[in-house]
């Protein structure tokens, strides 16, 4: 029997961002080509799918590396992140079954949060393009030390909401992310998107949120 001072789980549902709420994977690849390209480099889509669900300074240094990018990895994430913002614009598309399913959570009062690799300035563009208060707690990628795969942005995110992170939902697009969640102690509901998920421990896989409801969830925890 569960102690009654901890909810049922999910206690919190968090979020990844980027290829899970909404479809800004191809605004992402689509920047770096345009930046390699611009300094005189090659890129691949081989390459872009290796950095998919990283944290930024690290998928800089690599696109110096690889990409042949004349430019620190600061000012390379602030022209990247320029590039995404002018492709999400005030209509961004929303992946399938993502706004459904916040607006049931926010209804039956599970707290949210979203767990980003995306930098704040971004995320506060994207959030404010919602209805108020479908997240409780926001922690991006400029916001920690340790990126994902690290699970130091899932604790954080836990940690801002209260919960046990062993009492929450990690949703994740990429194994970068998934990895992260678990290794923060998550159960994870990967939805993969450009990039395949391995099957894991502590991991459910689905090919959409569409069908997915708040007994969906709720079930993953009695499997």
């Amino acid at each position: 029997m569960r102690p009654p001072d901890r909810p049922v789980p999910p206690a919190a549902v968090l979020w990844d961002l980027d290829g899970t709420l909404i479809d800004t994977e191809p605004l992402w690849i689509k920047a770096e080509y345009a930046l390699v390209g611009a300094h005189g480099g090659t890129w691949s889509d081989d390459h872009a799918r290796s950095i998919v669900g990283s944290d930024l300074l690290d998928a800089a240094r690599y696109i110096r590396r690889v990409g042949g990018v004349d430019l620190e990895p600061v000012p390379l994430v602030e022209g990247l992140i320029d590039n995404v913002l002018s492709g999400v614009g005030d209509d961004p598309v929303w992946r399938p079954g993502a706004l459904g399913l916040l607006d049931e959570l926010a209804t039956a009062g599970v707290p949210c949060a979203l767990v980003t690799m995306s930098w704040r300035r971004l995320v506060d563009h994207i959030v404010a393009l919602l209805p108020e208060a479908l997240f409780q707690a926001v922690v991006a990628g400029d916001q920690v030390a340790n990126g994902k795969p690290h699970p130091e942005p899932y604790l954080k995110a836990a940690s801002l909401l209260g919960v046990d992170p062993a009492d929450c939902i990690a949703i994740e697009d990429s194994p970068t992310g998934a990895d992260s969640a678990n290794a923060a102690g998550c159960t994870v509901l990967a939805v993969p998107n450009l990039v395949d998920i391995p099957q894991r421990q502590g991991r459910v896989i689905m090919s959409s949120l569409s069908p997915v409801d708040l007994a969906t969830l709720r079930r993953m925890f009695r499997r």
